[in-house]
């Protein structure tokens, strides 16, 4: 008889960061590193709630997760849980900044100077991930603390959300990041808003060289809805940027998968859902159960990272079994 499996203790470091180039009041984010950990066994460990980490997979690979517009992280926490019980760390950020010009809120962070027609693609379109990064960089690098020695800062993915997923693609160049290895998005597109100055329809181009995995839920009424952005009609039925970013907008992209999950919305990656931000008000109610959707969105995830992260065989043939073996929980799934 196998011996049970014993449950991965997560636990959570929280730090915060300044972000250079913010105003204050709104230039700091407050980032949580969750990892696994070993029991209590002194009575400092039991007072303090501060747990040891569980070093025998160190160093971990990361996964930093980038939110949505106005999605708290906590939304994030059951897929930070997977993660980590997956053999990762995971790091989730919260930080209320600028999202347009005179209004704030919680935000992936997005540097308004470089996504505009004469500045993009001279630099992160987000300020949040080096801030993040070198935080990590310095934890991992401390003579103790919990996350001492415990940090693969050379396989880091990106897994980020509407918004989040867009500026994790645009910023994943390894001119400024290399030490991202992989690059996941839900409900993510690189269309460029006439907002900031692009011309109607215009796409475009991710920086991002790693293995791509652009994944959406084919009952997302946010991308439908947002289609007037970028001089579309919404709701239209031939508005389909995620495909459209996944044919054109990866050039240089190692590898790119495209998913979209029949039946799933577009908050899906956030539960429990908080009605009162976000805009998950724009969607029709779902008739597809979303608990069982995001177990096969957490596995595709978890296999994707396994096979680009750790180099895992087993993970890449599982891959490829999604391919060969068409399941109805997704509406479409190709690989290019």
């Amino acid at each position: 008889m196998s011996s049970p499996v014993t449950p991965v203790l997560v636990r959570a470091v929280r730090e915060a960061v300044r972000v250079p180039g913010a105003p204050a009041p709104y230039d700091t984010a407050h980032v949580t590193v969750r990892h696994p950990a070993r029991p209590a066994t002194t009575e400092v460990e039991r007072m303090s709630g501060m747990l040891p980490a569980d070093a025998s997979g160190a160093p971990y690979p990361v996964v930093v997760v980038v939110p949505g517009v106005n999605v708290s992280s906590e939304g994030y926490r059951w897929l930070a849980g997977a993660l980590v019980e997956a053999g990762y760390v995971c790091v989730t950020y919260d930080w209320v900044g600028e999202l347009f010009a005179g209004q704030n809120g919680l935000t992936p962070g997005v540097d308004l100077t470089a996504v505009g027609p004469d500045t993009y693609g001279t630099k992160p379109t987000t300020p949040a991930l080096a801030a993040v990064l070198d935080r990590l960089a310095e934890l991992h690098a401390a003579e103790d603390g919990v996350l001492a020695g415990l940090l693969d800062l050379d396989r880091v993915a990106l897994l980020g959300h509407s918004a989040g997923g867009t500026v994790a693609l645009q910023s994943a160049s390894p001119q400024w990041f290399p030490g991202v290895r992989a690059v996941i998005t839900y409900a993510s597109h690189t269309m460029a808003s006439q907002q900031l100055g692009h011309p109607a329809g215009t796409l475009l181009r991710a920086p991002v060289t790693a293995p791509v995995l652009l994944v959406g839920g084919s009952a997302d009424g946010v991308v439908a809805a947002s289609a007037v952005r970028y001089g579309e009609r919404a709701g239209a039925p031939d508005h389909d940027p995620l495909t459209r970013t996944w044919g054109e907008g990866l050039p240089g992209a190692a590898e790119a998968w495209l998913a979209v999950l029949a039946g799933a919305g577009h908050m899906l990656p956030a539960t429990p859902d908080d009605p009162s931000s976000a805009r998950g008000f724009l969607e029709e109610p779902l008739a597809a159960d979303q608990d069982e959707l995001r177990e096969a969105f957490v596995r595709l995830v978890t296999d994707f990272l396994a096979a680009k992260l750790r180099d895992d065989p087993a993970a890449t043939a599982t891959l490829l079994h999604y391919l060969d073996q068409p399941n109805p929980v997704f509406a479409d799934i190709r690989r290019r």
